[in-house]
């Protein structure tokens, strides 16, 4: 009788089991009283097996629960064999909820909306984008040439489409063919919010990167690592490693520093933007870490924005006559975030530096108030 009765109870069990592995839903909630649009969300993988723990990772599909449609999504691996998290771009208005449902199935084919690669016909560039925006890193075979430059390039684009290769193979993208083009000026500077050490008053350049590494290749966020050779920062010798992610739909890059250093005291650094000889905008929020630049107008390429946020205390913002800068400090060998990119205002999104500085604010919120996950 008892065996019975066990055979009924596992009889009744084992079917609601099985249909617990054949899907996972998962709710995004959005406590703050922000919009998001077009937001890449991280969802940690082991949430995924917590409740679909069989799941096939080659033939699954994520769809809006309500309308039922697929939408993109990529496993992130940041350079592990093991999957990290699942990445899904999405729109959440403030003090909402999305349930997603992932379950087996034939996944559509999404155009990817990031990307990047070594270039080495062009001098070892380190090149990548988004659906919105473009930049590069200088190699190690431009220095101590007339074109060295140490900051990062900003490419303007007023298309979703990824272009750095068509541009590369053009060998021609100072000039705008109807995408955009690069016409922006970096030189002896920090560029587009590039990171240095800042000893005895002075910026400690680093020789532009030695070594790359792709650790994710979209299609929704792209990260890449740069390695640089030691170098003598006033008197301290440093060594850098950098990791860089671009997401789908943003202006800004994630940068990763980390510095490895022989000295027991943080080492003060700084970030830079390269201001113009004309008369731009600039809004320096030391409290909040932001640090904004709406360029003047170039009269047949438009206006760039550029801007940079930290999530360590900023010390102290200033300009002097090349740079908008901003200090903080980083400890030996612990990573550091900060996020930096661009806009321009022929893509038509952003077209003021009103407009400009409330994205930087808005982006900040934002970090500030993350989308919570739960899983049933």
């Amino acid at each position: 009788m008892k065996i019975m009765k066990l055979l009924l109870i596992l009889a009744f069990i084992l079917p609601i089991t099985l249909v617990a592995q054949t899907k996972a839903t998962i709710i995004l909630h959005n406590n703050s009283a922000l919009d998001r649009k077009e937001t890449v969300v991280a969802i940690p993988w082991k949430t995924v097996l917590s409740s679909y723990p069989q799941i096939d990772t080659a033939n699954f599909v994520v769809l809006n629960a309500l309308t039922k449609k697929q939408i993109s999504y990529q496993l992130e691996h940041h350079g592990n064999a093991a999957i990290q998290n699942l990445l899904v771009q999405i729109d959440l208005k403030a003090k909402a909820s999305l349930n997603l449902s992932i379950q087996k199935g034939k996944p559509e084919v999404f155009a990817p909306k990031t990307y990047a690669r070594y270039v080495p016909e062009r001098l070892d560039d380190f090149a990548w984008e988004n659906d919105k925006i473009a930049f590069r890193a200088y190699g190690k075979a431009l220095e101590k040439t007339e074109g060295d430059a140490y900051g990062y390039d900003v490419w303007v684009k007023r298309t979703d489409k990824l272009v750095v290769n068509d541009r590369y193979k053009r060998n021609d993208y100072h000039i705008d063919h109807g995408d955009g083009l690069d016409y922006y000026h970096v030189g002896h500077t920090l560029g587009a919010g590039n990171m240095a050490p800042y000893v005895k008053d002075t910026i400690r350049y680093s020789g532009n990167y030695h070594q790359w590494k792709i650790l994710d290749k979209g299609p929704l966020r792209t990260t890449f690592q740069l390695t640089f050779d030691s170098w003598n920062a006033g008197g301290i010798k440093v060594k850098a490693t950098k990791i860089i992610s671009i997401d789908a739909g943003s202006q800004l890059n994630r940068i990763e520093n980390i510095y490895t250093f022989e000295d027991k005291n943080p080492l003060p650094v700084v970030v830079g933007i390269i201001r113009r000889e004309k008369a731009g905008i600039l809004s320096l929020n030391e409290q909040q870490g932001i640090m904004g630049y709406w360029e003047p107008a170039f009269d047949k390429e438009g206006t760039t924005g550029v801007g940079s946020i930290l999530t360590t205390p900023a010390t102290i913002m200033w300009v002097n006559k090349e740079q908008l800068l901003t200090k903080t400090f980083v400890k030996n060998n612990e990573p550091l975030v900060y996020y930096t990119g661009a806009v321009w205002d022929r893509a038509g999104k952003i077209t003021s530096a009103k407009q400009w500085f409330s994205y930087l604010d808005h982006f900040n919120e934002e970090l500030k108030n993350p989308l919570t996950i739960s899983v049933k």
